[in-house]
């Protein structure tokens, strides 16, 4: 029997933790599989991916490809119809069938880690960025009743523009989310552009990054007296969802949760 295969699909993955988390995992725990990066210049290189690895099981997607990747779906869970965003890719394979199902374990790993860290004062959300780990977010803050605010660096109806943002904003909005890739490594020194002399220790900062552990927008807020979380306990919440998702019973793999 061919020894499972699991990876990650984005580009770029210099940043990224999953393969030295998946691998400690499979160690600790006497899994025989494989947890390896696949950097896919273009999501079009997804196709020769699927056929070249034959004991693919499974696979978690990463920037810039969480909704870029939905067209090669052939089934899409409930939440990641509903987000239109994809982190965990399940290849199910059955006598007959061979089937690629999307899922967003995001959300799983997103409502664990922020619920550890909310406090009454945390009922206005500034979400920034408006990728596909945004969906997760936002899809999360509704479900908790937190009213938001989506900043984008381009006006639309239903966004404001970093330059709209004032001292006046981000103090009524207590609870500030990064889900852009703004500080993540190797580019340590970008940071969302929002008047940070605004914030208080009435304050969350909460960066989806978890590479660097701190990045300058958790620094800035954090020298303002903020709370600050970063993206890794979201990162082991969301891969243990993906863990399980790839070893259901294969008559259950397609199901949609």
């Amino acid at each position: 029997m061919d020894t499972p295969h699991f990876g990650l699909i984005g580009f770029p993955l210099e940043h990224s933790f999953s393969v030295s988390y998946f691998t400690r995992k499979f160690s600790e725990e006497g899994i025989e599989a494989v947890y390896k990066n696949y950097p896919l210049k273009d999501v079009a290189e997804f196709e020769s991916l699927v056929h070249s690895e034959a004991g693919l099981k499974g696979l978690n997607v990463t920037v810039p490809y969480k909704e870029k990747i939905i067209p090669y779906m052939d089934v899409l869970s409930k939440t990641a119809r509903s987000i239109r965003a994809v982190n965990t890719i399940c290849f199910c394979r059955t006598e007959g069938c061979f089937a690629r199902v999307g899922h967003n374990t995001d959300v799983n790993g997103f409502e664990r880690s922020i619920r550890e860290h909310l406090e009454d004062q945390h009922t206005s959300a500034l979400v920034l960025g408006t990728g596909g780990s945004s969906k997760a977010v936002i899809y999360v803050l509704e479900s908790l009743g937190i009213d938001y605010k989506r900043v984008s660096r381009k006006r639309r109806e239903d966004l404001i523009t970093y330059d709209d943002l004032n001292p006046d904003i981000v103090q009524d909005h207590t609870l500030i989310i990064n889900t852009t890739p703004l500080g993540m490594y190797p580019d340590l020194d970008s940071f969302p552009p929002i008047p940070y002399e605004a914030i208080t220790p009435e304050h969350l900062l909460f960066d989806l990054v978890y590479n660097p552990e701190k990045t300058r927008f958790l620094m800035m807020g954090e020298q303002h007296g903020a709370a600050i979380v970063n993206g890794y306990d979201m990162l082991v919440y969301q891969a243990e969802a993906s863990w399980e998702i790839w070893n259901r019973n294969p008559e259950n793999s397609l199901e949609s949760e």
